[in-house]
């Protein structure tokens, strides 16, 4: 899952960003409009988390972009108005949902949740394959019944494996959907959260290279 937060409140962005990376979100962040409209202009995200209020390019105006432009990003807007023609005014844009601060985290993580879960082909919250059982919402992971120890980058990888349903999933993609803008793609940190990921997942093996072309999961 990839996520954009865009804030002119530098505590509250960066506070949002680190609990939502400790939950395997690749989280990008910036601090006022214009940098939020070059990032939707050129990175896929599942959802963008957007402050009305902000200086120059506000959320609304942000909002108004990813309408505009036929973007499947999920858009939810953030603001200290709490009056229902405020909620109103900023559901009429467009935004898929609207929360009113300060708000509790965990309010925040269920709606950015949800609205991934629509920004994408419908998928279930729990993925299970070849044993394998990954609950997002509760943030676990098992094969087994054998709880697994995971990392959230090693976390967000099974999962891109998982929504694959058995298919190749190549590098380029993991470092799209797993990691965040400031990612180095010549890095080999795909390479080896995979290496890890596969270890910690055990006999017989499930996830397996195909040379030159990705990663995948399923039997042999």
């Amino acid at each position: 899952m990839r996520v954009l937060v865009a804030d002119d409140e530098r505590l509250l962005a960066d506070t949002v960003a680190d609990g939502l990376r400790r939950l395997a979100m690749a989280v990008d962040v910036c601090h006022d409009g214009d940098a939020a409209l070059e990032r939707l202009s050129v990175n896929r995200y599942d959802v963008a988390v957007l402050d009305r209020d902000m200086p120059g390019r506000t959320g609304d105006d942000l909002c108004r972009y990813v309408i505009s432009s036929g973007l499947e990003t999920r858009v939810l807007l953030l603001t200290a108005a709490a009056g229902i023609r405020d909620r109103v005014d900023g559901l009429s844009l467009g935004a898929d949902d609207y929360l009113t601060k300060p708000f509790a985290f965990a309010e925040l993580v269920a709606r950015v949740q949800a609205l991934a879960r629509r920004s994408r082909a419908a998928a279930p919250p729990v993925l299970e394959q070849d044993g394998i059982v990954l609950d997002v919402p509760r943030h676990s992971a098992s094969r087994d019944g054998a709880l697994l120890n995971l990392t959230p980058k090693e976390f967000a990888v099974l999962e891109v494996l998982l929504r694959a349903r058995g298919e190749v999933v190549s590098a380029e993609q993991l470092l799209e959907q797993a990691w965040d803008e400031h990612a180095d793609p010549f890095t080999n940190a795909v390479r080896v959260a995979v290496m890890t990921l596969r270890r910690k997942l055990g006999e017989p093996p499930v996830l397996h290279t195909v040379p030159r072309v990705g990663y995948r999961l399923g039997a042999a």
